[in-house]
């Protein structure tokens, strides 16, 4: 029996790359990356020549039978994605819940994941909160408003720079404009911002400023009397 290997991988500085994880993707018969023309810069900067293998939210269904097949065939696989933790908000979970229900050993590497970060330097209470990923799109969005709109944890969402006004907007909506939050935008990249203040504040700041990259809310909760 083989073993799959959750390898997080940097999400933006190349050098938050463990030890253990390069030598795991060069020890590994076979990696999984989301992106391989992305990851492929990553294996090439740490001088990993193990083979890619195309793995993403678009082939993960047809793909599993064979993969878990090749793992219960004593090969070591280990899973990447373009950055950050598999399975947080991108391909992963299937794999693993198969490889589980089969018997197959599963073992994740702890690493680089973007809402850590955000959550400990927004200032916002920490003790508890709720990772609420990418939000509905369309349907449902209203709902899970109404749901967020009465959460007492501090909130962890991920927004796309494109998408990052109307969800604060949205935010002022359901949550009112004093809500206190936190943008984190680039996080370990030299152009890290960490923009905090209240929902209004902080949409003024980037109604100025247009947001680019990978972004991180950090959203206080309800408070209660």
């Amino acid at each position: 029996m083989g073993k799959l290997f959750i390898v997080p991988t940097p999400i933006g500085n190349l050098e938050d790359m463990t030890f253990r994880a390069i030598r795991v993707l060069k020890e590994a018969d076979l990696i999984l990356a989301e992106d391989t023309r992305t990851s492929g810069k990553l294996l090439k900067h740490y001088e990993i020549g193990t083979h890619m293998y195309s793995h993403h939210m678009h082939n993960e269904h047809k793909t599993i039978d064979s993969l878990t097949a090749r793992l219960q065939a004593g090969e070591t696989i280990a899973l990447i994605s373009d950055a950050g933790t598999p399975a947080i908000s991108d391909p992963g979970f299937l794999l693993t819940r198969a490889c589980v229900e089969k018997g197959v050993e599963v073992e994740c590497l702890p690493g680089a994941t973007a809402f850590v970060p955000a959550l400990v330097n927004s200032g916002l209470p920490n003790d508890r909160f709720t990772f609420e990923g990418f939000l509905p799109e369309k349907k449902g969005r209203q709902t899970r408003y109404l749901i967020l709109a009465d959460e007492v944890r501090t909130m962890i969402i991920y927004v796309s720079p494109h998408k990052l006004l109307k969800t604060l907007a949205e935010f002022i909506t359901y949550f009112g404009e004093d809500r206190p939050i936190c943008v984190s935008r680039e996080l370990s990249k030299l152009h890290e911002e960490n923009v905090r203040g209240t929902v209004r504040e902080v949409l003024t700041h980037f109604e100025a400023k247009a947001p680019k990259g990978e972004i991180v809310v950090v959203v206080g909760g309800k408070i209660t009397k």
